[in-house]
């Protein structure tokens, strides 16, 4: 017998971890965004000049499930990679990466940091990339499944400029509560 396990038996724990896996990476992403109100009801958000190319509300609950899926089954590839070389050093740029992606709303969209939230997500895509570079010396499919995280990062660094650009004021721009005046 040349093998230490079956591809069936392979895949499986393949399974195993993306189901263990993927949960807590979405279930992590939605947390950082539900605490930090990174949502077009937050009311500082909505007073916020927009660039042109900013996407409807409802497209960032689309796109960031999908994204977190798939980075969930990239590193979930790459923790069934035993006995890869790189492998606890691709985890590791993982951990960081994904540390610095769930800060992102709380800055942005809790603290009001928008030029600091733009230098955080240029961290973010060079730590996502040295993350799939990687990735791609232990199995391609794991840095392939990154790639469109890598272009949306992009795309979010372009539209969080453009709200720096346009709200020079955003970090100190106050929202009043919601009020009702009740007269006698």
């Amino acid at each position: 017998m040349s093998q230490l396990a079956s591809p069936s038996q392979l895949r499986m724990s393949l399974l195993r971890w993306a189901l263990f896996i993927v949960p807590i990476i979405m279930l992590l992403g939605f947390l950082s965004g539900t605490v930090s109100g990174s949502s077009e009801r937050n009311s500082w958000f909505a007073e916020l000049v927009k660039p042109e190319a900013q996407p409807p509300g409802w497209a960032f609950g689309v796109v960031w499930p999908i994204l977190y899926l798939m980075m969930g089954i990239a590193v979930s590839i790459i923790l069934n990679a035993r006995g890869a070389r790189l492998r606890g050093i691709a985890v590791a740029l993982f951990v960081v990466q994904l540390a610095l992606n769930l800060y992102w709303s709380p800055l942005f969209f809790g603290q009001h940091q928008v030029t600091a939230a733009f230098y955080l997500l240029l961290a973010i895509w060079v730590s996502a990339f040295a993350t799939t570079l990687v990735f791609g010396r232990i199995r391609s499919l794991a840095a392939w499944l990154m790639v469109p995280y890598l272009a949306w990062l992009s795309f979010a660094a372009i539209l969080n400029y453009q709200i720096d650009q346009l709200n020079p004021d955003a970090e100190r721009l106050y929202v009043p509560a919601v009020t009702a005046d009740i007269g006698a």
